[in-house]
């Protein structure tokens, strides 16, 4: 080591990333100056800068205690977030520091003091030199009395403790960060995570194989090493001992993988007890420690001791793949993520017991994982369990294998699991397996942890979304939802989505015409996009039809249990139909027409969600129909035809009318376009008979949102291909046309078969567009264009007149915008976590804001 690198050692502060820093000196120390050269500002809470906020003068000292209230608010506001603390105080007293030490123990982070120590003369000068201060002769010698006191004391408060002396050490001093030892966000995997071995050596090398490892051994034939031709990693989960009949073994080929790199591993319980019991501590002798005791004595010396390094120097747990990974023995709680403190690892290596033990006598659990709403996922072992099961995006891979079981691995981020059998029962339980139970199963087919909670959309942060981030909801938004979802919608299993709303095309400017495709395609070529689809847009009812291909993927999916296989449901989440035997039916005819199609083998997948339109209109909407339509209709065709007559018998007898005449004719015209318009989507339906269902989107399915993964011509093609497999003619297929917005006669077709459609009764048509979108802006995802005649509907009979159409004109569409924009984020967020496997109050949470959204104040009519 040369000079200079044994100068620069001396002048190094090694600090943790993430934790408490306190600056300890007397006033006139520098300590300001030190925060200032050597940390963010937005790193340093001072409390001089705090009592200028409560007072507004940083020397007022009756204002110290308020001062103080406020710098430990904002240091537990910091240190809960996980970030760097700087506190910039004399902390020359003992108690003053206690006060930042409890909050640091408070919030598990490490701590470190760092004391700048100059002389008193130069601290005296310092403050001589600032006009602003006027301090009494005897504080600093107090202070510095009080520094020297509590020097001896530092190295007991503190992880770690740096005295800088004298001014050029203190200037000459640098500072360097170092991660925690848990924090290994920089692997990024593939892993594979290995529940509890015990000792089954011959089970984990019949795991490693399957997994694909390639198992190196010594000359004596053992395994002292597993690697990947994919350069996977595995990652043990702990309790590599005790119990089975050969933990040597396991430790063996376990640190061998270690040391390679092949492997990482966090500490159990057993591995916590076997270290006590071979540094000679006394220990209870018992859950197999005897055998791995045994089985060790028969190693030799050099083997044991370097198995005690290996186990002693486990640690509680690791953070991995850019924090979403998070692998502890017993679990742990998202506040202890990346955290380091005696209750972090012990929570890591024993979980949260309720200090009631069963009817075994084994400590009772608290199912912490039902509460855990982290966005990590968690892996972890300890209590066996039959079969491993995501409970909040946690699984516990303790399947056993000891007991006759088996051991399991998850492969991430395949989130597949893989197990082999046990070769025999080594060890009986105390427990039977047959009588655990997976934590936070509850009765009725799904578990407690699935449930939406009202804090989850409650939160002022609101719902993040991969496509347009934090999306917020009003509280009064979201209680109304509450109020729809609680009473009125189908089983939350299978409400997993719910349609957006669609805005309108710009308001056109030909005579006559509200709405036109022309503003429509203007659109999306102004944003820079080169082709669009136009599809038929179905006037009828908006339904999600979400379908299992049988009822053991809706167990096993959805955890529906009761037979049914699937549900059919409104855009507000109600059930579309009252019977469910007519349900029933019209999924069979699905589920039968996705088989037909091949799509079940084609997408890899046991259950799809589409996104349909279900006509007729009429079939949901009668009740609408005859109290707001019909009755309007009904009204004006009486009274118009009455007013009419009377008018022309006036205008007989040589009355001058001025034009009213005429204006009630166009009025009784109007009135008879309105009726034929909403007549236009009623026809009588029998059961099935009369239904029609037009899917236009293959929204998810097991591993994948389609939504997002396929462009709307697949999914076009793929409702084309149900539709053509129904041989019932239940399933409608939806038409369209694909225009370049660089074709001027493309653009021309599209306007043709749009006039086309809406003048044989159709509502219009949607645009989408094709391809990649143009980064850096924002595009709908989708306008709709409706038909003249089919808008009468909407503005009433007589909107076509030029009076109300100039009126009209003048509609604004930014919240309508907006609104869809924010409700499409929320649609494709709900189908990512779904598709991902993700707790269900994930999906809910996303599902729920959708809902939420829909009482903003938009004009219904857009």
């Amino acid at each position: 080591m040369t000079d200079d690198t044994r100068d620069h050692d001396r002048t190094m502060i090694r600090l943790p990333e993430m934790g408490l820093v306190v600056l300890v000196g007397v006033s006139g120390s520098g300590k300001s100056h030190f925060a200032r050269k050597h940390f963010a500002p937005a790193q340093v809470v001072s409390s001089d800068a705090c009592r200028a906020m409560v007072s507004g003068d940083e020397n007022d000292q009756s204002a110290t205690a308020d001062a103080f209230d406020l710098l430990h608010y904002i240091v537990g506001k910091r240190l809960r977030r996980g970030l760097l603390t700087v506190v910039d105080a004399t902390n020359v007293q003992s108690r003053a520091r206690q006060s930042l030490l409890q909050l640091a123990k408070a919030h598990d982070v490490l701590t470190a003091a760092i004391v700048l120590d100059v002389p008193e003369h130069v601290a005296v000068e310092r403050n001589a030199a600032r006009p602003d201060r006027d301090l009494p002769e005897h504080v600093v010698p107090r202070q510095r009395r009080e520094l020297r006191r509590g020097l001896r004391s530092l190295g007991r408060e503190f992880r770690r403790v740096r005295v800088l002396t004298g001014t050029e050490e203190i200037d000459a001093a640098t500072i360097a960060y170092d991660r925690s030892w848990n924090d290994r966000r920089d692997l990024t995997g593939p892993f594979d995570v290995v529940g509890d071995v015990h000792g089954c050596r011959a089970e984990l090398e019949d795991l490693l194989a399957g997994l694909g490892y390639e198992i190196v051994r010594d000359a004596s034939g053992r395994a002292v090493d597993a690697n990947h031709p994919g350069g996977r990693t595995v990652l043990f989960v702990g309790d590599l001992v005790d119990r089975g009949p050969d933990s040597p073994g396991v430790l063996r080929l376990a640190m061998g993988m270690v040391a390679s790199g092949n492997a990482l591993c966090v500490s159990g319980n057993h591995e916590a007890k076997l270290v006590r019991a071979l540094r000679g501590r006394k220990v209870r002798v018992a859950h197999g420690l005897a055998e791995s005791l045994e089985q060790l004595a028969a190693e030799p010396e050099e083997f044991r001791a370097d198995a005690l390094r290996f186990m002693d120097g486990l640690i509680s747990h690791y953070v991995l793949d850019e924090g979403r990974l998070v692998v502890a023995h017993a679990g742990l709680k998202e506040d202890y993520h990346g955290r380091a403190s005696g209750r972090v690892r012990s929570f890591a290596l024993y979980g949260d017991t309720t200090g009631e033990t069963d009817e075994y006598g084994l400590p009772v659990r608290y199912p912490w994982a039902r509460d855990y709403r982290g966005k990590a996922t968690v892996v972890y072992g300890h209590t066996p369990v039959p079969e491993p099961e995501w409970v909040n995006n946690t699984i516990c891979l303790d399947t056993g294998v000891v007991f006759g079981g088996k051991l399991t691995a998850l492969r991430y981020p395949e989130r597949e699991l893989v197990s082999v059998p046990a070769r025999e029962v080594w060890y009986e339980p105390v427990r039977p397996l047959d009588a655990l139970a997976s934590a936070g199963s509850v009765a009725g087919g799904h578990r407690e942890s699935d449930v939406l909670r009202i804090e989850d959309v409650m939160d002022n942060s609101g719902v993040e979304t991969r496509l347009m981030g934090r999306v917020t909801v009003r509280e009064e938004n979201a209680l109304a939802a509450l109020e729809v979802m609680s009473r009125f919608a189908v089983d939350p299993r299978w409400l997993v989505y719910l349609p957006p709303t669609m805005s309108p095309a710009a308001t056109s400017a030909l005579p006559g015409y509200l709405e036109h495709p022309a503003e429509a395609l203007a659109a999306y070529r102004d944003r820079g996009v080169a082709r669009v689809v136009c599809e038929e847009k179905h006037m009828g009812s908006r339904a999600v039809a979400v379908v299992c291909r049988d009822a053991a993927v809706a167990a096993a999916r959805f955890g529906v249990d009761d037979g049914t296989t699937g549900a059919l449901f409104t855009r507000t989440g109600r059930a579309f139909f009252r019977d469910p035997d007519r349900t029933r039916e019209v999924l069979d005819r699905v589920r039968a027409a996705i088989g037909a199609a091949g799509l079940w083998d084609e997408l890899d997948t046991g259950w799809l969600v589409l996104d349909c339109e279900l006509l007729p209109w009429s079939a949901k909407a009668m009740d609408l129909i005859r109290t707001q339509y019909a009755a309007t209709g009904a009204a004006a065709r009486a009274a118009l035809p009455m007013a009419s007559g009377a008018l022309a018998r006036a205008q007989a007898r040589g009355l001058d009318l001025g034009g009213l005449r005429e204006h009630v004719d166009r009025r009784a015209a109007n009135a008879a376009r309105f009726r034929d318009a909403y007549a236009r989507y009623c026809w009588p339906v029998d059961g099935l008979d009369g239904l029609r269902l037009a899917p236009f989107q293959v929204l998810a399915g097991d591993g994948t949102a389609w939504a997002t993964a396929r462009d709307h011509d697949w999914h076009l093609d793929a409702a084309g291909r149900l539709a053509d497999a129904d041989p019932t003619g239940l399933i409608r297929r939806t038409g369209s046309m694909v225009a370049d917005l660089a074709d001027a006669a493309s653009e021309e077709a599209v306007t043709g078969w749009w006039e086309e459609l809406t003048a044989s009764g159709g509502e219009g048509m949607v645009v989408k567009p094709l391809g990649p979108l143009p980064e850096g802006t924002k595009v709908q995802p989708g306008v709709k264009c409706r038909g003249r005649e089919y808008l009468r509907i909407i503005y009433g009979p007589d909107y076509t007149e030029p009076e109300h159409l100039d009126r009209l004109r003048g509609r604004s569409l930014g919240r309508k915008r907006s609104l869809a924009m924010r409700e499409h984020a929320l649609g494709l967020e709900a189908l990512d976590r779904l598709a991902a496997g993700e707790p269900v109050w994930r999906v809910h949470q996303a599902v729920f804001a959708v809902l939420a959204l829909e009482s903003e104040p938009v004009d219904p009519r857009l």
